[in-house]
């Protein structure tokens, strides 16, 4: 699982197939039904959607994309959220975060061992927090996601919802970008040794990542800077 989460994080066009060659060239033996099952684990996902994250629970409503061909040009006009697999020395933990589309600041996150919706409403909650609120929100189509309680939240705010279309895995690149950065810049350079460690370990990344990494993106400001140079709320 370390393997495959690194090797798609540099290539996520990898399909199953494709990672089971990489493996095997690089001597492990494995079939395809195995990694298959392990991308499922990890909700992983190449160019087609997620064999488990983005499943939408029965009767649950879907919406329609919003964002394409839309200039975002200020703060809170776009938010949008992801989850994805985080190692630790022993197992894995899974990640959310909710980020400002404009800024790329993240207004906050959360970690869980399991996939269950509560730690999803959380991280929404501590978004929402002092009356922050976007124009729109996206999302891909996962259960945590299509759900009543969380899809609720944000029309009771008259908050317009964006789910990304199935199979198009870059129409959440924000997101997408910030957890090669995570990955690249934290998780990789350390071993955390349980879920604590891992919540230090990233607490102390965002903080850095919101107020002192410069974006070439924003003119080399930091994401802090750039959210609330423009009025966010």
């Amino acid at each position: 699982m370390r393997l495959i989460d690194a090797q798609y994080t540099r290539t996520p066009f990898y399909g199953i197939r494709r990672l089971t060659a990489w493996l095997r060239n690089n001597d492990y033996e494995v079939n395809h039904k195995r990694v298959a099952r392990l991308m499922r684990q990890m909700g992983l996902e190449a160019i087609y959607p997620k064999p488990r994250l983005s499943q939408p629970a029965a009767g649950h409503r879907i919406y329609p994309y919003l964002l394409r061909g839309v200039r975002i040009e200020r703060p809170d006009q776009v938010w949008s959220t992801d989850i994805t697999y985080i190692r630790l020395l022993a197992g894995y933990v899974y990640l959310v975060a909710v980020i400002d589309w404009y800024s790329r600041y993240v207004l906050s996150w959360e970690l869980s061992v399991s996939m269950e919706s509560s730690f999803c409403l959380s991280a929404l909650d501590w978004a929402l927090q002092a009356k922050r609120r976007p124009e729109i929100f996206n999302t891909d189509q996962g259960a945590q996601f299509t759900s009543m309680e969380f899809t609720g939240r944000l029309e009771e705010l008259e908050i317009r919802i964006s789910m990304d279309g199935r199979g198009r895995a870059l129409d959440n690149v924000f997101v997408e970008r910030l957890w090669r950065s995570v990955k690249y810049e934290e998780v990789y350079l350390k071993d955390y040794e349980s879920v604590p460690a891992a919540a230090a370990g990233l607490g102390a990344y965002f903080d850095f990542y919101n107020r002192e990494r410069l974006h070439q993106a924003l003119g080399y400001r930091t994401p802090q800077s750039a959210y609330w140079a423009k009025g966010g709320v």
